[in-house]
Parts: C-alpha cells; structure tokens; sequence
C-alpha cells in the first residue's frame, strides 16, 4: 500500500510540475492591446448651489475653455437615469416617494412614460442627424424631458438659436417654463456639462449616478446618522482650512481657480481622509460607520461601471466626467484599473 501511494504521488508530480505561483496583475493586461484607448478625465467639481450668492456672470466661462480644449466625446454628470427613476418609482417602499424629479408634467405633454420615452429618445439618437432643425431639437428636448434626463434637454435647448426657444414641436408652454427655469439654476449639471454639451455640438450627456447601492437599511435612522456625523467629525481641522480657502476662492469672478484646488491631490487626500478613513477608524457597537462606507464604495462602483457603459461600443473616445470632488479618487483610481483606459490628468487639463 505504501508503495502505491509513493508511485501515485511521483505520477502527479510529473504530470503536473511544480511552478512559482506568479499573481496575475490585472493592470497590466492591456500592455499589449491594439486598439485604441479611451481618455477618461474626472472633473472633481463642488455643488454650484452650494456657493453662497450664487455664481457671477462668466465666472465658468476659463473652465468651459480648459474643458473644451480637452474636447470630450462624451459628457457624464452626477445625475440619477431615467431608467433608475422608473425603478425607484415601481418600488416606493425600498426608495421612497421623492426618488428623483417630477416628470409628469413632461408625460402629461409628450403622453409617454419613462420607459416609453427612452425608447423614443434612444432611436431618434441612433439616426440623429448632423444639422438637425429646430423642431427636431425641440421634440428631441421634450422626449428628453418625459425620460427625466433634464440635462439632456437643456443641451438641445441651448443649441437653439434663440429665437427658436418656443413651444412647439412637442414642447408645451409648461416644458418651456421648466427649461427656462434650469436655465437659471446653480448646478454644475447644468452650467458645466450641458453648457459644454452644447457648444462642441454633442447630443445629450449620460446620467451615471446610482443610489441602489447605497440605500442602506438600518432601523434606527437617526442614531446611524449621528454616528457617522461623529465620524466626520474627527481630524476635520485640515479639511476646515480648506473649506476656507474654497470659499474665499467660491467669491472670485473666475471659478478656475477654486476647481484647480477642488481637483489637487494634496486637497483631495484630506478629504477623503475625513470622508472615509475617520468613518473607518471610527469606534461604534454597531458599526455604523463602517456599515456607510461600504455603501459609498458601492455607489462609486456602480457610478464607475455606469461610465463605462457610455463608451462601451466606442474604444478610444475621450470622456469628461463631471462629479462631485469626494468621487474623484474613486473614480480615478477604478477607473484606471479598466483594461483600454487611460485617466488624463486633471491639473494638467485645467493649466
């Protein structure tokens, strides 16, 4: 019996010789890829309503010209889908009744749901012409509405000459008064990414934004929420310093300073530091904390897949993502692990 188990053993040995185990590094699985790749660059931007007075007249305009030199071919913003928004809306007991923006008032005008009007907006996007006329814009743009994707309308909006910007065409005066509306709103989604939309003559920008992820279930709301707060709260002195030099920057007639700060490594690091580490470091018989963190890094995954999915079928665009700064590392950092995909450099683009 010992004999057989010595031969048996000398058998497996030579069928199967012994290797040194090599990790498999996923980073480098593109070294020798013949297509072309796709230039993703992450934009870290704060929330425009969140500058005390608003923004001045022009002050974006140096940012728009960095951000058009880099001439992107597709625009993604922090903005929840459509298609999301017609989930969260069949399962109120999971989202809750405020999931996303009204669109009834853009279905009461076109008569199509969500669902529909995706559709609708999906084919007419696939045969979209290089001079489309107005009336196309404006059905487009009305169709955008219906499929909640309101950054998406305010790009065909703006591409109208302005004295094209009237009803018709499937825009009813209540769908004109609501882009008239988002024209005066403070938001980067807005005054960034559909404003740049615009002037390179793009078709829409894509909605990435995901909350599936992260609807965390926790019975005691309240008591989860004070303790990741006291979290934050920690080693928040660095970060205060920087909250002062964004405000003092959030006041100038030209923003490009403040996002050439909001996009520094060095600002950044802080940031997430507080954001993530403190709520990691945090002591918590639930833990809480941590219980949050797993579902941010839930959400900036799904974020991260969602930009993937906008240039799938096209390797070698370049691509601006436009999102709130505490996102940036993550997205630079997965997104850089993505076979084909090389992250530009924000400070370079922004110089």
């Amino acid at each position: 019996m010992q004999r057989r188990t010595w031969w048996w053993t000398v058998m497996v040995a030579l069928a199967f010789p012994a290797t040194a185990s090599t990790p498999l590094d996923l980073g480098t699985l593109d070294r020798a890829m013949t297509g072309p790749r796709t230039q993703v660059l992450v934009l870290g931007s704060v929330h425009l309503s969140e500058i005390e007075g608003g923004v001045p007249p022009g002050a974006l305009a140096p940012l728009l010209d960095r951000l058009a030199a880099f001439k992107p071919d597709i625009i993604t913003v922090e903005n929840i889908s459509g298609e999301q928004c017609d989930l969260a809306a069949r399962h109120p007991s999971v989202y809750g009744p405020d999931y996303c923006a009204e669109s009834d008032t853009a279905r009461i005008a076109t008569g199509l749901q969500i669902p529909a009007a995706i559709e609708r907006v999906n084919a007419t996007l696939a045969s979209w012409p290089a001079s489309p006329t107005p009336g196309q814009r404006r059905q487009l743009a009305a169709w955008m509405l219906a499929a909640n994707d309101r950054p998406s309308a305010y790009a065909q909006w703006l591409q109208l000459p302005a004295d094209e910007r009237h009803a018709g065409d499937g825009l009813d005066t209540n769908l004109v008064a609501l882009l008239q509306t988002i024209a005066t709103r403070q938001n980067e989604n807005y005054q960034i990414a559909a404003q740049l939309a615009a002037r390179l003559g793009l078709p829409r920008v894509h909605a990435i934004d995901d909350h599936t992820g992260d609807n965390i279930q926790i019975k005691d709301r309240k008591a989860f929420g004070a303790s990741v707060e006291a979290a934050w709260k920690a080693g928040r002195s660095e970060l205060e310093k920087n909250i002062a030099i964004e405000d003092g920057l959030a006041k100038q007639a030209n923003l490009l300073p403040l996002y050439r700060f909001l996009n520094a490594p060095e600002r950044l690091n802080v940031l997430t530091d507080v954001n993530v580490g403190a709520s990691l470091r945090a002591r918590s018989a639930e833990h809480y904390p941590q219980i949050w963190v797993s579902g941010w890094e839930i959400r900036n995954l799904r974020m991260v897949a969602n930009i993937m999915e906008t240039f799938r079928e096209r390797p070698g665009v370049r691509v601006l993502s436009v999102v709130g700064a505490s996102h940036k590392p993550y997205f630079d950092h997965w997104l850089g692990q993505m076979q084909g995909v090389q992250i530009v450099d924000v400070e370079q683009a922004l110089r």
